[in-house]
């Protein structure tokens, strides 16, 4: 059986892998350089991002036909990145920010085996319903938005925020799975036999 790498840390991803059946990978967290071009597209930063994780990744995988999955997520708003917020009053100003608009959440997916990388993207254009200020404090009482870009997980209570999504709603929890699975069909990973990959 060939062997499933998951590049990254992220709980959710994790949960995502055995959500469609991957219930035997490993995690492997890379130290990669995160810094990119701001001239680039949403979609070009996330691609940049996870396609570097990747080649980090692979300088400590020894096994050749092992499948190494990468992925990287952000939230923009008007072309502009929200990251993880550094206080609960940085939480609020991105929330208020959320508020009543349309936002996008852009993942990059890079799947590599045996010398060759593939990455793609996913993009979803998330809406909020108008949020009041208390609403917006509760919601950051609850320590939910701290480690999440954005400040929200749509996983979570902020799900009570979002009127509209228009696109892959598990992108939005940071691995879409129509196109992973997608991608790990073009790599000889069976994910409907019972097995992890043939």
């Amino acid at each position: 059986m060939t062997k499933i790498i998951l590049a990254s840390q992220s709980p959710r991803r994790r949960q995502l892998l055995r959500q469609i059946g991957l219930e035997d990978f490993t995690i492997l967290v890379p130290q990669a350089d995160e810094s990119y071009d701001p001239a680039l597209p949403p979609e070009g930063i996330v691609a940049s991002i996870c396609r570097k994780k990747a080649e980090a990744a692979l300088r400590l995988v020894s096994d050749p036909d092992a499948v190494v999955i990468t992925a990287d997520t952000m939230v923009f708003l008007d072309g502009l990145r929200l990251g993880k917020p550094h206080s609960q009053e940085e939480a609020y100003t991105m929330l208020r920010a959320l508020s009543g608009r349309t936002h996008h959440v852009c993942t990059g997916i890079t799947v590599c085996r045996c010398g060759r990388l593939d990455t793609r993207t996913e993009n979803t254009a998330v809406t909020f319903r108008a949020l009041t200020d208390r609403e917006i404090w509760d919601y950051i009482r609850t320590g939910e938005p701290m480690d999440k870009a954005g400040a929200y997980g749509v996983q979570g209570k902020a799900a009570l925020f979002v009127s509209h999504i228009q696109g892959d709603y598990f992108n939005v929890m940071g691995l879409p799975l129509c196109l992973l699975g997608e991608m790990l069909t073009d790599f000889g990973v069976d994910l409907y036999s019972g097995e992890a990959a043939q």
